[in-house]
């Protein structure tokens, strides 16, 4: 679920040019582990959940928030190309890659250490024709060219140790997410409502993007915002019509987002 250009212990390597010292290796938090009540959780050495798998549903979106970050499912029913940046425990990944069988889902991680502890103990497939893992910057990927133009759905999820508020959050940032999004096509981000990044982070989407909604707040702060590369025609009655297939196919609670745009858009 994160992804770090700067790590807390140490900062991301500077660029070598003529004359430069080698680039220096990129020190990660600690990737530890902890279990409760028939659930594991990720942390980067501190108390903040980075991400949740419940043992007996290892595919399921055990977390109310990453439930929320599929709300795209409304808007869009068949993609082609689906991209996560930051994997946390990959479940996200998990549950596109296991839910949409003829797409293409890609997840970006920084830290390989994240990666390895998703394959070993959180169940995550190996890279196969559908599936590709891949140990990046988020912000790297995003600004190469060949990428424009060619995801359905991006979903964002950019968290460093403290987790407190997202690490990729600037207009260069944002204004690559856009361009590597069909026009048509939706990108979702874990916000943390009650961090100072929060309404920096709206307003820079609301100018990138032609239309950002926020669902309720859930846990303990976090805010999903859906960005469209084009402003969308709500019709509720169809949208909740569609929520009712995503619950009876997924049994992800749709109804509830529905509800929440609702609110959001009458505010």
């Amino acid at each position: 679920m994160l992804i770090k250009r700067k790590s807390i212990e140490a900062q991301a390597n500077s660029k070598q040019g003529a004359g430069s010292s080698p680039k220096r290796k990129i020190k990660y938090a600690p990737v530890t582990l902890s279990e409760m009540d028939g659930c594991r959780y990720l942390h980067f050495g501190t108390e903040w959940v980075q991400g949740a798998m419940r043992l007996r549903k290892p595919d399921w979106l055990e977390l109310e928030y990453s439930q929320q970050m599929m709300a795209w499912m409304l808007f869009i029913e068949r993609p082609h190309q689906i991209t996560q940046l930051g994997l946390g425990t990959g479940a996200l990944t998990k549950f596109c890659y296991r839910q949409f069988a003829d797409a293409q889902i890609t997840a970006v991680e920084l830290n390989p250490a994240v990666i390895s502890i998703c394959k070993s103990m959180f169940k995550l497939p190996d890279n196969d024709e559908r599936l590709n893992v891949i140990e990046m910057d988020g912000a790297d990927y995003v600004e190469e060219h060949n990428h424009y133009g060619t995801l359905d759905v991006l979903q964002v999820d950019v968290y460093d140790a403290t987790a407190r508020g997202p690490v990729l959050d600037s207009m260069e940032f944002y204004q690559a997410c856009s361009d590597c999004l069909r026009p048509d096509g939706i990108m979702t981000v874990n916000l943390f409502g009650d961090h100072p990044s929060y309404l920096k982070n709206i307003k820079t989407m609301k100018y990138v993007f032609d239309q950002v909604i926020c669902l309720p707040e859930v846990h303990d702060g976090n805010v999903i915002a859906i960005a469209f590369n084009t402003r969308i025609k709500i019709d509720f009655a169809q949208l909740y019509e569609r929520a009712a297939q995503i619950q009876l196919a997924t049994k992800l609670p749709a109804k509830s987002w529905v509800n929440g745009i609702q609110s959001a858009l009458n505010a």
